[in-house]
């Protein structure tokens, strides 16, 4: 159980969320001991100071549909950094992606890269995979370890559905061999679900459902 529960990114991107909501998520991030919290990029500053450098803080760039201009999006990361990030989750231009220029996908992931890497910070990328065909998945991910980023990443939450085992068996596939890791993310609601990714080899689950993840999971080891 304590395996999964440092894997966690306890989530709260929620667009109704309230600043009594975000302050309540980074601190159950440090009283449950969850690897970070993961926060709108406004609250990144406040997020810093309330988790008191015991837990990480995680905010989102191009979030949820990845259509922002490059340009906006490597200001987003480089702001992201500057506020007390420590990791950055981007959505890839999957508008591109769709339309079969991944390479220019790719371009635009080398430059919010190149920017992270000048803060010592995490880029993940999030390639929604409920918009993608098996084989894109594998392609993007492949492509996507090659330029080194830090990990691929399932899905959105907002995209027409979350990770899926399947998602997870493709990316691992793709990127095995390289240091790039996977983070699932998108419907992980129960302690079977969270249980399960960990046992098919995820770095990382994004999920706003942790505290019902870790009650299940105390239920499971109990019996």
């Amino acid at each position: 159980m304590e395996e999964i529960k440092h894997l966690i990114d306890h989530t709260n991107l929620r667009p109704e969320a309230s600043l009594s909501d975000l302050e309540k998520t980074c601190k159950e991030a440090n009283e449950y001991g969850f690897y970070a919290c993961c926060i709108p990029p406004f609250f990144v500053k406040q997020a810093r100071q309330l988790v008191r450098g015991e837990t990480k803080v995680v905010t989102v760039v191009g979030f949820p549909h990845g259509n922002s201009p490059v340009e906006a999006k490597e200001l987003e990361v480089k702001r992201a950094f500057e506020s007390g990030a420590d990791e950055v989750d981007a959505v890839i231009n999957i508008s591109l992606v769709r339309s079969g220029r991944i390479n220019e996908a790719l371009e635009e992931v080398k430059r919010l890269l190149e920017v992270t890497r000048s803060y010592g910070g995490v880029l993940k990328i999030i390639i929604e995979t409920g918009y993608l065909e098996e084989k894109t998945i594998y392609e993007v991910s492949k492509a996507l370890a090659a330029t080194g980023v830090h990990f691929v990443k399932t899905s959105t939450g907002f995209g027409p559905r979350g990770a899926t085992p399947e998602d997870i068996l493709i990316m691992r596939d793709a990127v095995k061999g390289t240091g790039t890791k996977i983070k699932a993310a998108g419907g992980i609601r129960t302690g079977l679900q969270a249980m399960y990714f960990y046992l098919l080899g995820v770095d990382r689950i994004g999920t706003s459902s942790s505290l019902q993840i870790l009650s299940d999971l105390k239920r499971i080891f109990k019996s």
